[in-house]
């Protein structure tokens, strides 16, 4: 008792994330051990923690009592009393009983008021009231109802085919109100009034159902069809154009015999085939078969009804037939609409048989919601709790206490939907004011909350627990503030010079491997509007042979002492004979798809950069790349051709990115040092580099800049995840594919969630995702079931390290339904194995594990560090994205 009050007293007023119940909890498992070593049902559970709280109380009560009778809150909370009246082999009686937890079954029923009608009477009910009758039976009727009601629903049951219990997951309503008005002893009377006039009303409700029946599902075979439209289509039929011949006749003369050809044709047939088999010389008595060809041969003659028609009919006989069908349509939808509306009338006035003002006058506001998921055997455990306070619902799962709605309640709750349903419901008296209302100091006057509202002695004990919790956090921040001390130390220790960097790291974005140049002192000039505009009126794209030629006034000259001579071949683009300082060529840029490109771009502006010079050429030859760009942005390639991949400026136009932020880009690709490989190039990578120191601050926001590009790095790196995980799932290395799609989806998501071309396409990665779990599961299951000790605890690993904490993923969106099932499966695999024999050590370990499994929080868990990604040139990555996604397309339709 008093290890229960400390810890309510820690949940009112303790500052730590969470309260430790261990101590509580120890003592209760010492003081509910049963017999048998069995794990209890949690509503033995709680009826043995009310029956030992009743009994604390009323050894305290007896204590402190001053010669009045002691009251045990307990008691005055939680119990209530109902009268049974009844009779037994003809014999009358009434009893008087207490009740705490009122049981309730669930199977069969399909709202709480059904299940309490059910337990208010057993028994024949009309043997109550009669005076000669041996028959038995019993009403309850409730004389004094708790502060706090409980209904405890009987949601298992044991199977004796099976030999085991089974949970019900049969979906059961409830109200956030409840009126009891008609279950009380003092509206027995009208109770009874009522419930004979609800019984005619079904009675007649089950008529009406059956006629309306006999309308919607008319025939006397298999196949059944509502009146009406048989009707319908009789009318249809009748006032079709009479036709004169039979169908086969009509067809007769132009159907070959079985295996032959037609001796003639129809002229349209002929003008479509050519000549018939009788204009050409047969020179081999083998007859050919007929060959089937659509909307030719088997198109419908203009002549032939579309629809099956009368052969013979008078006009007198139409107009009868037509009257009398359509007079008997109308008759039989007005009936039909008759029946519906009496129907809904008599369910409307069933519905609001107990809304008078007589039946609504004993009010519970439904305060708890306790929640199982998982199996008879085994499962998890949350609860949902109303705040009064702030009208809200809230969510209490394990340390987790989160803000929730009806909506998720009735989810979760109501029964139907997953593993999930309440088991305990929970009302309060919603004229009970005191139950909800705050407290107030009685001098002051004032409203006390959180640590005023406590005991002395309890408001004491918390009190120290928090310092002892403001101590512990002053040593953690000491020691972490060591820590920090210690590295900075250690940093400051001279350490050897490292070896410069390369200039460009393999697998970084192309765009990003070569910063801006900001040592140009002098900006180049711009060249006149109208010499530009001239220039490019003037050139003709010519084709690729043309650009790649090379005049002989731009033949490279003898290379410096300092410069190196390279020949480079470049994929689409050609061969080059490439001269550059030491040092400042990277031929792995130069073989990347932006640098092709951009070359491509330079050699078809070489005639307007010898016109005009160089800055009409930088001009060109960036209008051409932007150019083919955007064209390249505006296609709809296959999965295995993604141009986002190849070019940030394709994914940054199809994202609609500032023009500024691509301007920006173009301008650092065509300033990388790797273009001054010869003349032409050096000078329109020079314009390109004073254009961008040129650009003002507050021209281009650079934070936006460096966000845009960040998405892009994110983006490349998605799809590594994906393509790596892929890859590793044809090579059924599902436990290594799993962590690459994990933070694929997760990456991809959330790149997905600033638009729909940031990212790839999330149901493939979904279900791939889901496919690993799927077969670890299996794998897992399978170790579990060998029975041998290294191989179970290898499969719950794998169901602990990796399925567990992947499953609150799959969960966290209800709109997955797909994700929703394989969660199901998963857990049904494992939950099977509870009605089976096996060694008590496999029980032992099922038990443990199954919890986890079953536990419905939406709650992600943190995982470890992503997994290592190998380094990637565009080229290579381009190739084997290309190439597995090339695989997934060869697969069956089904397989995704």
């Amino acid at each position: 008792m008093r290890e229960l009050r400390y810890l309510f007293a820690l949940l009112v007023g303790s500052k730590r994330k969470y309260v430790d119940p261990s101590r509580a909890v120890e003592i209760l498992k010492d003081a509910f051990k049963s017999n048998d070593s069995q794990q209890q049902d949690v509503s033995e559970f709680t009826h043995k923690l009310l029956d030992w709280l009743e009994d604390a109380f009323q050894i305290k009560a007896e204590e402190e009592r001053d010669g009045e009778k002691p009251k045990n809150p307990m008691v005055e909370l939680f119990y209530g009393r109902f009268l049974a009246v009844g009779v037994l082999e003809g014999k009358k009686f009434e009893n008087t009983e207490m009740f705490g937890q009122y049981p309730l079954q669930v199977n069969g029923f399909k709202d709480l008021h059904e299940c309490l009608e059910a337990a208010m009477i057993e028994g024949e009910i009309e043997s109550l009231h009669s005076e000669n009758s041996a028959k038995s039976g019993q009403e309850h009727w409730f004389t004094e109802l708790p502060p706090v009601l409980t209904f405890e629903l009987s949601r298992f049951e044991f199977n004796q085919a099976l030999g085991r219990p089974e949970k019900i997951h049969n979906k059961l309503e409830f109200p956030p109100i409840l009126y009891l008005d008609r279950y009380m002893h003092k509206n027995r009377e009208i109770t009874r009034i009522k419930r004979d006039e609800i019984k005619r009303l079904k009675e007649y409700l089950t008529v009406l159902q059956q006629r309306l029946e006999r309308y919607l599902s008319y025939g006397s075979g298999p196949k059944r069809f509502p009146l009406v439209d048989v009707l319908q289509y009789a009318l249809e039929f009748a006032s079709s154009k009479p036709v004169c011949t039979s169908p086969v006749d009509d067809l007769g003369a132009s159907a070959p015999a079985s295996g032959t050809l037609p001796a003639q044709t129809s002229p349209s047939t002929t003008e479509q085939q050519g000549p018939s088999s009788s204009d050409v010389p047969s020179t081999s008595p083998v007859q050919r078969s007929v060959i089937h060809k659509p909307f030719t041969q088997s198109r419908i003659p203009p002549d032939l009804p579309m629809h099956p028609a009368p052969r013979h009919i008078t006009e007198e006989e139409l107009s009868v037939l037509e009257g009398c069908l359509h007079r008997w349509r109308t008759e039989v939808e007005n009936d039909t609409r008759d029946l519906q509306e009496s129907i809904s009338r008599i369910h409307r006035t069933i519905e609001l048989m107990y809304s008078d003002k007589t039946m609504v006058q004993v009010p519970y506001r439904l305060h708890a919601v306790l929640v199982h998921e998982g199996q008879a055997n085994a499962g998890h455990y949350w609860a949902y709790i109303y705040d009064h306070h702030q009208n809200r619902w809230m969510k209490y799962n394990d340390i987790s206490v989160t803000k929730s709605t009806w909506e998720e309640l009735e989810r979760d709750s109501f029964g139907g939907y997953r593993n999930a349903s309440a088991y305990c419901l929970m009302y309060i008296n919603d004229k009970e004011q005191y139950l909800i209302q705050e407290e107030f100091n009685k001098e002051t006057g004032q409203i006390l909350v959180g640590m005023d509202t406590l005991p002395s002695d309890l408001r004491d004990y918390v009190k120290e627990d928090n310092k002892r919790f403001e101590k512990e956090l002053e040593e953690w921040d000491a020691e972490l503030a060591q820590k920090a001390q210690q590295e900075k130390l250690l940093s400051q220790i001279p350490r050897a010079p490292a070896p410069s960097p390369a200039p460009v790291q393999a697998g970084e974005p192309e765009y990003l491997e070569q910063p801006s140049r900001t040592d140009l002192s002098k900006h180049l000039k711009e060249d006149s509007v109208q010499a530009i505009n001239k220039a490019l009126a003037e050139q003709e794209d010519r084709g690729p042979e043309a650009i790649m030629d090379t005049s002989s006034d731009n033949a490279p000259a003898q290379p410096a002492p300092n410069q190196r001579v390279v020949e480079v071949a470049i994929p689409d683009v050609g061969t080059f004979v490439i001269e550059s300082e030491e040092g400042g060529y990277d031929d792995e840029v130069m073989l990347t798809p932006n640098m092709q490109g951009i070359i491509m771009a330079i050699g078809k502006a070489r005639n307007v950069y010898d016109r005009c010079g160089p800055e009409a050429g930088f001009f060109k030859a960036i209008k051409l790349e932007y150019t083919r760009l955007l064209k390249l942005a505006q296609e709809d390639p296959p999965p295995e051709c993604d141009y986002r991949l190849r070019h940030a400026i394709v994914y940054f136009i199809q994202n609609q990115a500032p023009k500024k932020i691509i301007e920006r880009t173009l301008l650092e690709q065509f300033g990388d040092h790797n273009l001054s490989f010869d003349e032409r190039c050096r000078n329109i990578m020079k314009v390109a580099q004073a254009k961008l120191e040129m650009i003002k601050p507050d021209e281009v926001n650079m934070e936006e800049y460096e966000r845009w590009h960040q998405d892009y790095r994110n983006f490349r790196e998605t799809t590594m995840f994906l393509m790596v995980g892929l890859e590793f799932f044809q090579k059924k290395s599902y436990m290594e594919a799993l962590l690459y799609l994990i933070y694929a989806y997760q990456n991809n998501k959330e790149l997905l969630s600033k638009g729909p071309y940031r990212g790839h396409d999330e149901e493939l990665i979904s279900h791939y995702r889901r496919e690993c779990l799927l077969k670890l599961n299996e794998h897992a299951a399978a170790l579990f079931e060998s029975g041998d000790d290294q191989e179970v605890n290898n499969g719950l690993i794998i169901m602990n390290e990796l399925i567990v904490p992947c499953l609150p993923l799959l969960l966290v969106d209800e709109m997955e339904e797909k994700d929703i099932v394989a969660v199901e499966d998963m857990r049904n695999r494992w939950c099977s194995y509870l009605g089976q024999e096996m060694e008590p050590n496999l029980q032992e370990k099922l038990t443990d594990f199954l919890p986890k499994l079953l536990d419905c929080s939406t709650e992600i868990k943190g995982f470890n560090d992503p997994p290592k990604l190998p380094s990637y040139s565009t080229h290579e990555l381009c190739e084997r994205y290309a190439r597995i996604m090339l695989s997934l397309s060869r697969t069956p339709a089904d397989g995704r």
